[in-house]
């Protein structure tokens, strides 16, 4: 194929995934807001026929705390650091159907046409901290695909490394417990190593949303290689970082810097990967949604002018395969 693509992958998580940040001391009303969010963007990506993964942490599969216990594996993730398990967290804290669980949205991404069904693991899963096992990560994988099969019939195929915390010597153990595609970190040297977070990592990635400080964010498909005993590794190219109430001039010009990339690739014939959370929109609905419409219709520009077709993750590894 001699068209640029355009990539979405949505990193799905409701409280699971800001748990240890953030405690008790969230707002009901910005998960309220995020799974309305979930079903207005599934129906922006319908009616502009877009592909995306919606890479699902996998607790949310789950109706009831009976299910969640039912799925949960038997070796859990033993942190040295134990505030960073939604095990120990749910412990302390409890389980809240609101935050902790999403069946029904769950349906609406499968029902979606273009929508892929992925993981985010089943807990939210750390590779990179200290104290967890290979063996406990395989577990988390097996579950996530379990829950999956056992209510949606899906076998899942491709995992994004919540945090982005990818750990290589983990990658064979995502091919054997199904997942054939990986969502990877852009190339550049201040997206890897995300675990540390030193200041000079997060000013190159700040200053990134507004003008170049690193290499092109989009990729030729011949960068594409699936390697033996591996998932092919898809990498990102730009996160769409949360609505500023308070700065439009921030807004709009992190909101051009995509759509400059976007044209890039589809001149390039090039693939540009776009991702977020469903629950970064909850920031501010609205101009959320009116930012996404605009990213739908460039998208439809470029798609009329210079042929960029829309691309799941499993619709890239279909690509490169064939």
């Amino acid at each position: 194929m001699n068209n640029g693509i355009f990539t979405i992958s949505l990193d799905f998580e409701l409280l699971w995934g800001i748990f240890d940040k953030v405690g008790n001391s969230y707002k009901p009303s910005y998960f309220q807001y995020t799974r309305l969010l979930v079903l207005d963007t599934l129906e922006t990506f319908a009616k502009n026929e877009i592909k995306a993964t919606w890479a699902t942490v996998g607790m949310l599969f789950a109706q009831n705390e009976e299910e969640w216990k039912h799925y949960s594996p038997i070796q859990i993730p033993s942190y040295r650091d134990p505030n960073l398990s939604a095990y120990e967290f749910v412990k302390n804290s409890g389980l809240k159907p609101e935050v902790h669980f999403a069946p029904e949205l769950i349906q609406a991404i499968i029902a979606t046409p273009g929508q892929e069904l992925g993981s985010h693991t089943y807990a939210h899963y750390y590779t990179l901290m200290r104290g967890q096992s290979p063996e406990q990560f395989r577990q988390d994988l097996q579950a996530t695909q379990k829950i999956s099969q056992d209510k949606f019939g899906i076998r899942l195929k491709s995992l994004i490394f919540p945090r982005n915390h990818i750990n290589e010597l983990y990658l064979p153990i995502c091919l054997e417990e199904g997942y054939t595609q990986v969502r990877s970190n852009p190339r550049n040297w201040y997206w890897q190593e995300t675990q540390h977070e030193d200041l000079s990592k997060k000013w190159f990635r700040s200053a990134d949303c507004f003008f170049r400080v690193g290499e092109k964010t989009s990729y030729p498909k011949t960068q594409m290689q699936i390697l033996e005993n591996e998932p092919l590794l898809i990498p990102a190219s730009r996160i769409l970082r949360p609505i500023s109430k308070s700065n439009k001039v921030f807004n709009r010009v992190r909101l051009n810097r995509v759509k400059e990339e976007m044209l890039s690739a589809a001149k390039a014939k090039e693939i540009y990967h776009l991702w977020w959370h469903p629950h970064n929109f909850a920031t501010d609905p609205i101009a959320a949604m009116i930012e996404l419409n605009e990213i739908m219709s460039h998208f439809q520009t470029l798609k009329s002018e210079y042929g960029m077709v829309s691309m799941n993750m499993e619709g890239v590894r279909e690509m490169v395969v064939c």
